[in-house]
């Protein structure tokens, strides 16, 4: 993989992909007055509700509307990533031990942005292990994944392959939170903590904005 000032090329991309979707969406909700700071971005009005067709990992259609009445936190990864997946995922599900009993209305999507190795099966034993009562995959066909990447303003990259076929795919580590109503409201980045988050949540799920 190429290097550039010492750094990964996938790292530089990952990176400014995130730079780039946090500016854009911090500079817009800047503009909205609101009576309480929330600890993460907020992007209430600047992003398009809940809205997709895809697989779950089950194998069945899914849509939106099946999330709604609970508070969703979108993740776009994959199950071969080597790093910043499985810690998101980690952070997460620590997320969800701070909400108590309220974890009940919450829901971990993540959709894959790799799914010609995502299939259903694979994305249902990858998020089991960590969560399989509060998390599900999603795939789709490519054109399904990067319809709802752009929505999003998800940035995704495959990198070359290596000798063996292996392959690393660069993609944006935001988590996307939407209210029960499907209404995209806040962003959270590797940077927040669980705490963070789960403070946040707790006025999501309660409607307290």
């Amino acid at each position: 993989m190429g290097r550039f000032a010492g750094q990964p090329v996938s790292q530089l991309v990952r990176r400014f992909a995130l730079t780039v979707t946090i500016s854009a969406l911090t500079a817009l909700a800047a503009c909205t007055p609101r009576a309480q700071p929330w600890q993460l971005t907020s992007v209430t009005g600047h992003l398009p509700d809940l809205d997709f067709t895809l697989t779950g990992d089950d194998g069945r259609p899914v849509n939106g509307d099946s999330f709604k009445g609970r508070t969703a936190l979108v993740y776009f990864g994959y199950t071969h990533c080597p790093d910043v997946c499985p810690e998101t995922m980690g952070r997460l599900i620590q997320v969800l031990g701070k909400l108590g009993p309220d974890a009940q209305k919450v829901r971990i999507l993540f959709i894959t942005v790799d799914p010609a190795r995502d299939t259903p099966r694979a994305l249902h034993d990858y998020v089991g292990a960590f969560d399989a009562q509060h998390a599900e995959g999603l795939t789709g066909s490519d054109r399904q994944i990067e319809s709802l990447a752009k929505r999003y303003r998800v940035a995704y990259q495959m990198e070359k392959r290596d000798p063996n076929g292996n392959y690393e795919v660069t993609h944006s580590s935001a988590v996307y939170v939407f209210d029960s109503q499907g209404h995209a409201r806040l962003l959270a980045t590797d940077h927040d903590t669980p705490d963070t988050i789960a403070q946040d949540l707790r006025r999501i799920i309660d409607d307290r904005s």
